[in-house]
């Protein structure tokens, strides 16, 4: 398959690299240092599933010039979805599967108003990778895993044939018949934890033992299921529970990405984790006060630390 990598982070570039590893066609969109990196010394991926180095790197500065795809994986950060649809529009044909793979619920609402929804797919990713240094990927962890499908909950050829490129590439590829709930399972344990750790600024381990961590933790996961379900989604009976015991099962020294971004001064996916949770409970007309709460903390830095310094 030609599968286009928009968005060569630590998400994007680790999956690239398995599937170009594994004989796939596969483009990248990349600018600046790491660009410049990929180009010059190829992409390096350290992992506990094993090295790749990659190259040479088939790369692009514009998704305009790669040509038609089989399939496009958006592993860029949810602000950047418009400009991401925008570029991939004149590359879609009409078997093109687009898969998003954005923490939040909402991307797969962003791009179809720009490309539609023929070629869309829904899709969550598990991993923990980050870039280390330009060109360089560090992937912490034994979990690379994809949940994805078509958002009719149909099997079509086009998600088989990029499953089979998946998992040919050694990841862990689902194929789901209803991934407006695999968004929400993972949107459900991802927003309170981002939220939590980001108010307490402390990693699981640390919000685990404060005052009144563990609370908060579990009302803003309340609060998303609740917004869930309002939402039609089919949680499985006693999913509080279960998410309640993913949190207690996290290493001490896991830190969501959110949090990480605060701590560097980054700008910060609120809007679309916490902000998603207070915007779509008041349009289902459920109650969301701790992600109020916690919204209100962390909107000052919201825009990183530039703003939040001009805000002061």
């Amino acid at each position: 398959m030609k599968i286009l990598i928009f968005g060569s982070g630590g998400i994007g570039a680790y999956f690239g690299a398995r599937l170009a590893e594994a004989g796939e066609e596969v483009v990248f969109v990349a600018r600046g240092a790491f660009a410049e990196a990929m180009r010059r010394d190829g992409l390096r991926v350290f992992s506990a599933r094993g090295d790749v180095h990659l190259k040479p790197v088939t790369l692009h500065e514009s998704a305009e010039t790669t040509g038609a795809v089989d399939a496009v994986l958006i592993c860029t950060k949810m602000w950047s979805l418009p400009e991401a649809a925008e570029a991939i529009r004149p590359l879609l044909t009409p078997e093109t599967a687009v898969v998003p793979l954005q923490n939040g619920v909402e991307s797969v609402e962003l791009l179809g108003k720009v490309i539609g929804s023929d070629n869309l797919l829904g899709g969550v990713a598990y991993i923990s990778a980050h870039i280390e240094a330009p060109g360089v990927i560090r992937h912490n962890t034994q979990h690379a895993r994809i949940v994805f499908g078509e958002l009719d909950g149909r099997r079509l050829p086009r998600a088989e044939a990029l499953q089979s490129a998946l998992e040919r590439a050694g990841l862990d590829a689902i194929l789901t018949d209803d991934v407006t709930r695999a968004l929400w399972e993972k949107f459900s344990t991802l927003a309170p934890l981002a939220g939590a750790c980001s108010h307490y600024r402390k990693d699981i381990g640390g919000l685990r033992d404060s005052a009144g961590g563990r609370e908060l933790l579990q009302a803003l996961a309340s609060e998303c299921i609740a917004v869930g379900r309002a939402r039609g989604v089919a949680f499985s009976d006693g999913w509080e529970k279960t998410v309640y015991d993913r949190f207690d099962e996290l290493g001490a020294a896991v830190k969501p990405s959110m949090l990480l971004d605060l701590e560097r001064g980054n700008p910060l996916e609120l809007e679309w984790l916490t902000g998603a949770t207070l915007r779509l409970g008041e349009e289902a007309g459920i109650a969301t006060p701790a992600s109020r709460k916690v919204y209100a903390d962390l909107r000052p830095f919201a825009e990183g630390r530039r703003a939040a310094v001009a805000e002061g």
